[in-house]
């Protein structure tokens, strides 16, 4: 998509970006202009992904890496920076959420509660530190982590780290404040995206619907247009904040 010559590129880095809501946000992005720097740990996916946006005529490349990885993630970082000087946009969105990882914590067992944590959690850490020096000053900049519904119901380890991204965007905003980069969060509900209307019984989205306040059912372009709002100017005046997309689900104070 063109802009105005007289108006900066933004860049956006959004990991877990080979598909789902990644794929989905990197698609919205293009299509206002922003170039988008996909990373994933599929490398193959993810390159695919941002051929298929450039297809559509937008602006994107594809980087692999694990956002576990702190020395990997400071290169991924600077390489998104080169094309248009900085970064603009953080979208920490990897995460794992398998039912592999949805599982009780004594049946799961220390080994992956402890990769839950390192991916969901410790992942968002090293790639706002990789970010930060590329993101400080540019007029704009925020951050936006992906938590989940499950983070204010209790209940699961993958609930647990959830939690720990909500309690990490507060303090993340109030430390990244003095460099101008706003950081906010999104909280999921049941979004029947694709994967969900095939892989998820009717009896458990029913159950789920059943807690919603909305009989709406819970769309992949809800969180979109929510992470296009926060990363707008129209939210400049909102960081450390948690936006429940939950149909009423996850409603709380």
């Amino acid at each position: 998509m063109a802009t105005n010559e007289n108006t900066p590129v933004r860049t956006a880095v959004i990991t877990g970006g080979a598909r789902g809501f990644g794929k989905a946000f990197g698609d919205a992005l293009a299509r206002q202009g922003v170039h988008v720097v996909l990373v994933d740990r599929d490398s193959a996916a993810v390159e695919a992904a941002a051929a298929a946006i450039r297809a559509a005529g937008g602006s994107a490349e594809g980087l692999a890496g694990d956002v576990t990885d702190e020395t990997r993630m400071a290169e991924v970082m600077a390489q998104a920076a080169k094309a248009h000087g900085g970064i603009d946009i953080l979208i920490n969105n990897a995460g794992l959420h398998s039912d592999e990882y949805g599982q009780p914590i004594l049946k799961m067992g220390l080994a992956k509660v402890r990769r839950l944590f390192e991916v969901n959690v410790i992942g968002v850490v090293a790639c706002t530190l990789a970010a930060r020096p590329h993101m400080q000053g540019r007029a704009g900049a925020s951050m936006v982590n992906i938590s989940s519904s499950a983070a204010h119901m209790g209940g699961s380890a993958y609930g647990d780290s959830k939690l720990a991204v909500a309690g990490l965007t507060i303090t993340l905003a109030r430390e990244l404040a003095p460099d101008g980069i706003r950081v906010n969060a999104i909280s999921p509900g049941l979004i029947l995206t694709d994967t969900i209307r095939a892989e998820l019984p009717e009896a458990t989205k029913a159950r789920v619907k059943a807690m919603q306040m909305s009989q709406e059912d819970g769309e992949e372009a809800d969180i979109v247009e929510a992470m296009l709002w926060l990363t707008s100017r129209k939210a400049k005046f909102v960081t450390g904040e948690v936006l429940r997309v939950t149909g009423g689900m996850a409603a709380g104070v």
